[in-house]
């Protein structure tokens, strides 16, 4: 083989990686700026997630006693401040990811692969924005009251136990809250896509309900608050979304049946003509 042949064998590889290498390139570049201006704003987007507990802890205020948060460490409050900027903009970043994945991966696919994937793309970061939309403006605030009621006021002979809410702790709680129901709300993602691959079928699915309604509750269970109210608001919309994937998982098998028969009727067309 002459060394013109092997280097038009090398150059699609060399164009795809240099591709690769642009399109995360822009990534970064969006991130970057997106997080850059998320920094500018980080105590008004802080002051947003704490929204929740702020309004709970003011109405417990008193002119003697104001509520308050603290931090114990002097680079506590400006790395907090860099998270919050990073999360919100890597939110913000998500459709600008996913778009260039998109342009890269799209020329290598088939029609009737493109048709199936680009719905999933768009279906995912919405899922996660509701999941975490629920989260912040119905557990939140159940979760909170809930947490706070252990709070214990001042009497003779004893001492108050009152919250002192630290900044970057708060924060963490409220960041794995966001990512757990975002990820818990990607569930008719990935079951769709498990059954395009044929490693899930609707009729397994709606077979095993009855075990997946118990791990769902076990699921809310771990991740919400130990009163039942919020157990059921984050059960009842996963076992909503389960009968979603089983429905998405049928339609995907219906269409798999179209193109086997559309598939053999052809072939039996090219076996007659011949």
């Amino acid at each position: 083989m002459s060394d013109d042949s092997a280097d038009a064998n090398k150059m699609p590889l060399l164009e795809h990686l240099i591709e690769l290498r642009q399109r995360l390139l822009y990534s970064v570049i969006a991130l970057f700026v997106f997080f850059v201006i998320c920094f500018f704003f980080a105590q008004e987007l802080y002051n947003f997630l704490v929204q929740p507990l702020a309004d709970i802890l003011l109405e417990r205020s008193t002119p003697e006693h104001q509520r308050r948060m603290i931090f114990t460490d002097l680079t506590e409050v400006f790395f907090t401040h860099v998270k919050v900027a990073f999360f919100f903009g890597a939110f913000i970043a998500c459709p600008i990811f996913l778009s260039q994945i998109w342009l890269f991966v799209a020329p290598g696919l088939y029609k009737h692969e493109k048709s199936t994937l680009a719905p999933f793309l768009i279906a995912s970061p919405i899922l996660f924005f509701i999941g975490g939309a629920m989260v912040y403006y119905a557990i939140m605030p159940m979760a909170w009251e809930f947490f706070l009621s252990f709070e214990v006021p001042a009497n003779e002979g004893g001492l108050a136990v009152q919250l002192e809410a630290k900044v970057n702790e708060y924060l963490s709680l409220v960041m794995k809250l966001i990512f757990a129901f975002g990820l818990c709300f990607q569930l008719p993602v990935i079951m769709t896509l498990l059954a395009r691959v044929g490693m899930a079928s609707s009729e397994g699915m709606r077979a095993k309900r009855k075990y997946a309604i118990v791990g769902v509750f076990i699921v809310a269970a771990i991740f919400t608050p130990p009163d039942p109210l919020s157990q059921i608001s984050l059960a009842v919309p996963i076992i909503i979304l389960y009968e979603v994937s089983i429905w998405m998982a049928k339609l995907v098998e219906k269409k798999r049946e179209e193109r086997a028969e559309e598939m053999e009727r052809e072939l039996d067309d090219e076996t007659g003509t011949d």
